[in-house]
Parts: C-alpha cells; sequence; structure tokens
C-alpha cells in the first residue's frame, strides 16, 4: 500500500472535487426538487404537466446518458460547456427528480389542516405554504434526501467520462501510470465509504434534532 500513501495528497484532492461537486449539485438539485414538487402539488395543468415529464424522463434515463448529452450533445447546438459545469448542471438536473419525489411525498405528508388553519389566520395559500408546509415537509423529507445525497455522492464517479478529476478520475490516472489496479480502486472504495459514512452520521444527527421540534 506503499503507491497508495505516495499519491494519497493526488487522492484527497479527487476526493475534495467529489465533495465538491456533490455539495453543488445537491444545492442546485433542492430548489430544482422543491419548485417541481410545487408545480406538481399546486401548479395548473400546464405546470403539472412539465413537471410530470421531467420527473419521468430524467428518472427513466441513465445518469450517464444524461451527463453526455449535457457535455457533448450541447455542442451540436453551439453550446460548450467546460467538464465541471456540465456535471454541475447534468447532476442537478438528475438530483432535482428524485428530490422532487421526496419533497411532494413530504407535502402531502402534512395534515392539511395545518394549511386550514393557516388560510383562517389570514395568510394566502404561498405564505402558507411557505411559512407553514414546507418547514414541516422538510423534517419528513430528511431520511429520503439523505439516502438521495449518498447516493449522489457514489454517482459523481460517473462525470469521469467527461474527464472531471474527481476522486473516480484520479484513480484511472494513477492506474495508467503505475499499472496497477487494486491498491488504488481499494483506496478510493474506502474513500467513498468513509465520505458515505459521515454524511449519514450527519444527517441522522440532523433528523434527531429536528423531531425534537
Amino acid at each position: 500500500m506503499d503507491i497508495v500513501i505516495d499519491n494519497l495528497p493526488f487522492l484527497l484532492k479527487g476526493a475534495y472535487y467529489t465533495l465538491l461537486i456533490t455539495v453543488v449539485s445537491m444545492f442546485f438539485g433542492l430548489i430544482i426538487g422543491l419548485v417541481t414538487a410545487i408545480a406538481r402539488i399546486k401548479g395548473n395543468r400546464f405546470f403539472r404537466t412539465i413537471a410530470r415529464v421531467y420527473v419521468s424522463i430524467i428518472r427513466g434515463t441513465p445518469p450517464l446518458v444524461q451527463i453526455v448529452i449535457v457535455y457533448y450533445g450541447l455542442v451540436d447546438y453551439g453550446v460548450e460547456l467546460d467538464a465541471f459545469t456540465a456535471a454541475y448542471i447534468a447532476l442537478s438536473i438528475n438530483i432535482g427528480a428524485y428530490v422532487s419525489e421526496a419533497f411532494r411525498g413530504a407535502i402531502q405528508s402534512v395534515p392539511a389542516g395545518q394549511t386550514e388553519a393557516a388560510l383562517a389566520t389570514g395568510m394566502t395559500e404561498a405564505q402558507a405554504m411557505r411559512r407553514v408546509v414546507i418547514p414541516q415537509a422538510i423534517r419528513y423529507a430528511i431520511p429520503p434526501l439523505g439516502n438521495t445525497f449518498v447516493g449522489m455522492l457514489k454517482e459523481t464517479s460517473l462525470v469521469s467520462v467527461i474527464a472531471v478529476t474527481e476522486l473516480m478520475r484520479s484513480a484511472q490516472l494513477l492506474v495508467a501510470q503505475y499499472y496497477v489496479y487494486m491498491p488504488f480502486y481499494l483506496a478510493i472504495g474506502v474513500m467513498y465509504w468513509i465520505m458515505s459514512t459521515v454524511f449519514t452520521f450527519i444527517l441522522n444527527k440532523v433528523e434527531k434534532r429536528l423531531s425534537v421540534y
């Protein structure tokens, strides 16, 4: 394992980019997912249809295909993106579809009486959604969002196909340099496991804290 230790800084740099891509994509995915969930629940027929089609397409196609479409496919239409930007966009769009389903289920889990009570106090429907329903829905959504977040961490390995030097790509470059496979792939497997375990621990703490309230 000396070869891994010697190249650990390079692998750690790849892990940093993996975390960066995960956090940025999850941030924008949360926004996309929340808007999509509200559109499916409260939107008119047009927005509900658009939201359903979006979720259906994204959940029905492989993330790898989505990544190469954004990075390579858009070039046909004069849109050239650098690898990191393409990764952010593709993964944000992908995760947004799954997050929307988590939010939709969470919002629908909030008792209807909560909305009725908010409306009775003089709130508009939008205010009731923003101040009453969504804060409670977030607590219900934490467990599925946690699973989605961990899944996104592992899916970042797919952006190695567009030469983003995240953890998987870093291992591939080292394999090409030293012509050995097992040490580097075992090392990144352990690193993915550690990151996933840490995220799971943090999310469990957040869930417990929110359950108090």
